[in-house]
């Protein structure tokens, strides 16, 4: 039976990702190598070592979730401590949290750092395809299947936007509405969400005004669309991104020949990476990256279309928006397609806490496409199978109903 599983993993998945992980690392320390120096008085691959560090345990926590079963996270033992180890350490940011970048989004442990909103995205995503998957049969009774599942997603929306970080709340909240969009629920209960959820959220913006219209946000989205009209100011980081990219070419200056990152440009090794890899790899590193992530996001969403447990079909939907979104936003703010946001390139950029929640995220992505290979190989096979139990298959799910 060992053997059957193994060979039901889907290991083109696996590569792709471990070929990008590896390509950020290297990546990371071409861009990192001159900012370290500079602004830091670090070593020149302080940067990379750290990130060495965050791929190989996120390599360990990849492994785990891989081979853990997928089904077992819908069990109540697993997630009441899951949402109340998140909300507690968002709570808990704003009396032992640590201010970067004006936001009060890190708790700083040792020589490290650790941001709980990154994985406050991956709960959310295992809460609501649980939640919503147990309630198939009455997906559709607005009071009891549909409204109860979101206290938990305003929670922690609310939670994450008044650290301040507007961009990481507006990812978890389109995250949940891919999923909520998937579970099958009808148009019409889509419809009152919709209207329940701007009745909430003005308030909210009355609340936070001062922070969300803040001069500095403000310039944000004026200088996107020109940034040119002030260079050496509020269009100065996507200034730099333009010159960057617009260096490159087709093959790009070299590894490691960037002259952006040299001081002209803003984190070249977190918001803007892929400026860097633009300017010394050119259209051919950017296209690495495009079809790699683009290959993780469609396989995802195959998966869960595959999938006839309606928990593992939310769950790597779920995954995938989170990577598709998070990549989207990136890439736009350092083309100057949406303002800039400063979320990090997944996979690619440095970052311990991004990276280690991709992992454990990606990793139950490939144990759910396992269990879908094997069910459909060996279906016949009954005495072998991993979970022996039937899954419960929803008509509803992935499609709406007036």
């Amino acid at each position: 039976m060992f053997k059957k599983i193994l060979k039901s993993y889907d290991y083109s998945l696996i590569i792709v990702i471990t070929l990008l992980c590896l390509f950020g690392l290297v990546m990371v320390y071409s861009a990192s190598m001159v900012t370290a120096i500079q602004r830091y008085d670090y070593p020149s691959d302080f940067f990379y070592q750290k990130q060495k560090l965050n791929l190989t345990l996120s390599a360990i926590l990849f492994v785990f979730a891989a081979f853990f079963p997928y089904k077992a996270m819908k069990s109540t033992k697993i997630l009441l401590p899951m949402v109340a180890f998140i909300l507690g350490g968002l709570a808990a940011l704003f009396l032992f949290g640590k201010v970067t970048n004006n936001a009060l989004s890190w708790f700083e442990i040792g020589a490290r750092s650790v941001q709980p909103s990154e994985f406050a995205k991956l709960s959310v995503i295992i809460y609501l395809s649980a939640v919503y998957a147990k309630k198939q049969s009455y997906i559709n009774e607005f009071n009891r299947g549909v409204v109860p599942p979101l206290v938990y997603l305003v929670l922690v929306c609310i939670l994450v936007a008044i650290q301040p970080d507007f961009g990481t709340a507006a990812i978890i909240f389109a995250i949940a509405a891919t999923i909520i969009f998937s579970s099958g629920m009808n148009l019409r209960n889509i419809s009152k969400l919709i209207l329940i959820g701007l009745v909430f959220l003005i308030p909210l913006v009355l609340l936070l005004q001062d922070e969300i219209f803040s001069e500095t946000r403000i310039e944000r989205f004026t200088a996107y669309s020109n940034p040119f009209t002030d260079e050496k100011d509020s269009g100065y980081h996507l200034a730099n991104s333009y010159y960057a990219i617009g260096s490159g070419g087709l093959k790009g200056l070299g590894l490691g020949e960037s002259v952006q990152k040299l001081g002209y440009l803003p984190e070249p090794h977190t918001d803007f990476i892929i400026a860097v890899i633009s300017e010394e790899l050119g259209i051919f590193g950017v296209g690495f990256v495009l079809v790699c992530l683009a290959f993780i996001v469609l396989k995802g969403i195959f998966i869960g279309l595959r999938c006839k447990d309606p928990f593992g079909s939310l769950l790597a939907i779920g995954i995938s928006s989170m990577i598709g979104i998070q990549s989207f936003i990136n890439l736009g703010g350092a083309s100057g397609v949406i303002p800039l946001t400063g979320v990090p390139l997944p996979f690619v950029s440095y970052g311990g806490s991004s990276l280690l929640q991709l992992a454990i995220a990606t990793g139950i992505l490939v144990n759910i496409s396992m269990f879908v290979n094997y069910e459909e190989k060996y279906k016949n096979d009954k005495a072998a199978e991993p979970n022996p139990k039937p899954a419960i298959v929803s008509q509803n799910t992935f499609k709406f109903r007036s």
